[in-house]
C-alpha cells in the first residue's frame, strides 16, 4: 500500500471519530491530503485561501441562483476545481517568482480538495471546518509518524 491510501485511510477514520463525538468535520478525505503536506504550510495556506474563495463565492451564488443539495455540492466542486486551476496555473506562479525564491513547487493542495473543504464550510461553518480539519491532518500526521517514522520522510 502507498504512503497517500494509508494517510487517507487513517485520515477517514479520525474524520469518523470528530464527526461522531464532536459533530464537526474537517472534510473526510481531506486530513489524509494534508498530513502528507503539512511540511509545506505555503500550499495549505494556499489551499484554505483557495478554499474560502470557493466558499465566498458559494455564497454569492446562492443570492441569484437556487442552490440545494447536490447542485449545490456539484458547483462548489466544480468552482474549487476552476478557482484551483487558475489560481495553480497563473496567480500563484506570478506571485511566489516575484516575492519569494522556492525551491520546491507552491501550489494549492490537489484538483478536488479546496471544493471539498468549500461543501464543508458551507456544511458546519469555516472556522468549525477549519478547525477541525488542521486539527485532524496534525493527528493523521502523528499517527503516521509514529507507526510509518522512516518511509514518511522518503
Amino acid at each position: 500500500m502507498d504512503l497517500l491510501s494509508i494517510s487517507i485511510g487513517v485520515g477517514l477514520g479520525i474524520s469518523l471519530f470528530f464527526s461522531e463525538f464532536f459533530g464537526i468535520a474537517g472534510g473526510l478525505v481531506v486530513p489524509g491530503y494534508f498530513a502528507l503536506q503539512l511540511q509545506n504550510p505555503v500550499n495549505i495556506l494556499l489551499t484554505l485561501s483557495v478554499s474560502l474563495c470557493v466558499f465566498g463565492l458559494g455564497k454569492l451564488i446562492s443570492k441569484f441562483i437556487i442552490l440545494y443539495g447536490k447542485r449545490r455540492t456539484a458547483i462548489l466542486l466544480l468552482l474549487g476545481f476552476v478557482l484551483d486551476t487558475i489560481a495553480n496555473e497563473w496567480i500563484f506562479p506570478r506571485i511566489f517568482a516575484e516575492l519569494i525564491h522556492l525551491e520546491s513547487e507552491v501550489k494549492a493542495v490537489g484538483h478536488i480538495i479546496p471544493g471539498l473543504i468549500a461543501v464543508w464550510m458551507d456544511r458546519q461553518g469555516w472556522l468549525e471546518t477549519l478547525a477541525s480539519l488542521l486539527t485532524a491532518s496534525v493527528i493523521v500526521r502523528l499517527i503516521l509518524i509514529l507507526f510509518l517514522g522512516k518511509e514518511l520522510l522518503s
